[in-house]
């Protein structure tokens, strides 16, 4: 006969606990306070009240960042909902070759984002070879500046974000449409549904689990994107900084000896309210259609 002692199960918990107490529920408490301090990376702050939030309210810098970063989710969040998806509908049929297909729209998931945007700064380059190429077919008669025109550094480094996501996303929806029963097309093919119809009322309901999932990881990723704009534009910012993100501004404000730890860490407290801010609207509106 066994004896179940009630220290057991805190006893296996206790590692992961203390891991998630040290390096998550710590360092957001830290922070927190910090972001009521003028503190420094050198020696200690003074609380300053709500001084660092009313600074952010007339930070220029901030709000071209915030910009970029709803840009970036506006742009994203239906791309990287709706296209993995498609992809995932045409790989999953069981046709010649199709594992190569697999293979090559999962590959930029397993390469390093950092590696993956040095490449696309050589292509986009102002001597790379898309510009190479569009002199060549005569579409431009001068180099296009995709990485020195604040615009199109902003928009190539959205398509660098989604090609590299493509892959990962159509993973997820290829399990969730495993698990739509076959039984449902029959049926749906056996009515006269066309497939447009089969994918309105079959597909979509049975993949709408992962699709808010997909979302939800989208809006957070869109929201906190750092190596993609970092690298195309060489750690600048683009012209005059206005293409930082929200993560590229905490960095900037937080790094060297001089840094505004206290300012970085309101930026840190209000870009968590902004990712906080989707989720929940994605949760309701998930509820509503429910």
């Amino acid at each position: 006969m066994t004896h179940r002692r009630w220290f057991t199960p805190w006893l296996l918990a206790g590692p992961a606990l203390v891991w998630l107490a040290v390096f998550n529920v710590f360092p957001a408490v830290n922070t927190a306070i910090l972001s009521f301090t003028n503190a420094r990376p050198l020696g200690g702050g003074h609380f300053t009240g709500l001084e660092n939030y009313r600074r952010a309210l007339d930070d220029e810098q901030l709000t071209d960042a915030l910009l970029n970063s709803v840009l970036y989710l506006l742009i994203c969040l239906p791309l990287l909902t709706i296209l993995p998806l498609l992809i995932a509908l045409l790989v999953e049929k069981r046709l010649p070759g199709i594992t190569f297909f697999r293979t090559a729209f999962y590959t930029p998931v397993v390469a390093s984002a950092v590696v993956v945007g040095l490449v696309w700064g050589w292509v986009l380059d102002e001597r790379g070879l898309l510009n190479g190429l569009l002199k060549e077919i005569g579409l431009a008669d001068r180099p296009v500046s995709f990485l020195t025109d604040r615009w199109l550094l902003l928009f190539s480094a959205i398509a660098l974000t989604v090609w590299k996501g493509l892959g990962y996303y159509m993973v997820i929806y290829l399990s969730a449409l495993g698990n739509v029963g076959r039984e449902l097309y029959e049926a749906a093919a056996v009515d006269g549904a066309s497939a447009p119809r089969r994918f309105w009322h079959v597909t979509l309901p049975g993949v709408r689990p992962a699709m808010l999932l997909i979302a939800v990881l989208v809006s957070v990723n869109a929201l906190r994107v750092f190596s993609e704009l970092y690298v195309l534009s060489n750690g600048t910012g683009g012209p005059g900084g206005r293409d930082m993100s929200v993560v590229m501004l905490i960095q900037m404000y937080s790094r060297g000896f001089t840094g505004h730890i206290g300012y970085a860490s309101a930026l840190s407290v209000l870009l968590f309210v902004l990712t906080v801010g989707p989720m929940v609207l994605l949760a309701r509106l998930d509820r509503k259609a429910a």
